[in-house]
């Protein structure tokens, strides 16, 4: 599977557009992630999905000089916003020649190194217990939705992308108007949980080529008839199930929690935010096994949700739900 260059983010650029692109991120369960990754000062600790750095920003401020972030991202642009987040109030390059991304900011920062490439990388970039924490953020980030560019939306015209590495991959234009009519209702039920999908993708097929979210959204409305006191948008269920499909992220998923028993050092701690039932099941499933076999000890019997505060703040929160494991 293409998950990425594999290299080093290192752009660190001015103050400009990226800057002003984090401004307005809200990082969801943040004091609920930090509380249970427990960081230990000096410590070593993986945040395996970046984004704009919310998190991250905020593990680092615990590390201190004598420790290290490392963070994993597929999107180069939100690496690059992460980059200028982290290296805020200005640093040196460190531990490593200019230009790989490995940097310490201030005095009493850790030294932190940016990768493009999936968390699925985990298990052959980590050696074995050698992390106290991995923090997975699941799902699409306020980046990727606000620019239609990336085809993430269905609230904006634009190309229908939907690659969280833009640099690899085939776009989900490819996979509406390339593969074959049953293959595509089975995408859009497995991993969008839609009844409607034979109808939707039968649909699809005979409306193509499809080129844009716009040209989408009204084929998926027409054939899908939406229901009566649908909570969601009619094409919510296709547009996630084309995003799984085409960035692999369930079997990114699977990959990261089978390597974290090995990666984690006795005491580690495992924090994973998801965004749907297939996540959540994913997640759960693994955790208790894991806690069955002796790997993992649970510190969450039942997910931990947002509080009204926080979704009254960030409506992105309400479905968000965060399940939590030590190693053993």
């Amino acid at each position: 599977m293409e998950t990425g260059s594999g290299q080093d983010i290192s752009e660190r650029g001015g103050r400009g557009s990226t800057e002003k692109a984090a401004i307005g991120h809200v990082p969801v369960l943040l004091q609920e992630a930090i509380d249970f990754l427990a960081v230990k000062r000096g410590g070593t600790y993986l945040d395996a999905t970046v984004g704009l750095g919310g998190h991250s920003y905020e593990i680092a401020r615990r590390l201190g000089a004598p420790g290290h972030l490392i963070g994993f991202d597929k999107d180069p642009a939100a690496l690059r916003i992460a980059g200028v987040r982290l290296s805020a109030h200005g640093g040196r390059q460190t531990g490593a020649e200019p230009g790989v991304g490995s940097e310490r900011v201030g005095p009493d920062w850790p030294i932190i190194t940016l990768l493009h490439g999936s968390f699925a990388e985990l298990a052959n970039a980590q050696q074995p217990a050698s992390l106290d924490g991995v923090l997975a953020d699941l799902g699409v980030s306020s980046l990727q939705l606000s620019d239609a560019a990336r085809g993430f939306s269905f609230q904006a015209e634009g190309p229908l992308d939907m690659r969280m590495n833009p640099m690899s991959g085939e776009t989900a234009e490819q996979v509406v108007n390339h593969i074959d009519e049953r293959k595509l209702a089975d995408v859009i039920y497995e991993f969008g949980e839609e009844r409607r999908s034979r109808r939707i993708a039968r649909a699809i097929v005979r409306s193509r080529p499809i080129r844009t979210t716009t040209q989408l959204v009204e084929v998926v409305a027409a054939a899908a008839r939406s229901m009566k006191h649908e909570r969601i948008h009619t094409a919510t269920r296709t547009f996630q199930a084309l995003r799984i499909f085409v960035n692999r992220e369930l079997d990114d998923l699977k990959a990261l929690l089978e390597a974290a028993p090995r990666v984690l050092k006795p005491g580690g701690r495992l924090v994973v935010i998801s965004f749907h039932s297939l996540e959540d099941r994913i997640v759960k499933d693994a955790m208790r096994e894991g806690a069955k076999d002796k790997h993992f000890r649970l510190l969450t019997k039942k997910p931990v949700m947002a509080s009204e505060d926080e979704i009254e703040r960030n409506p992105r929160s309400r479905s968000a739900k965060m399940r939590a494991a030590e190693r053993i």
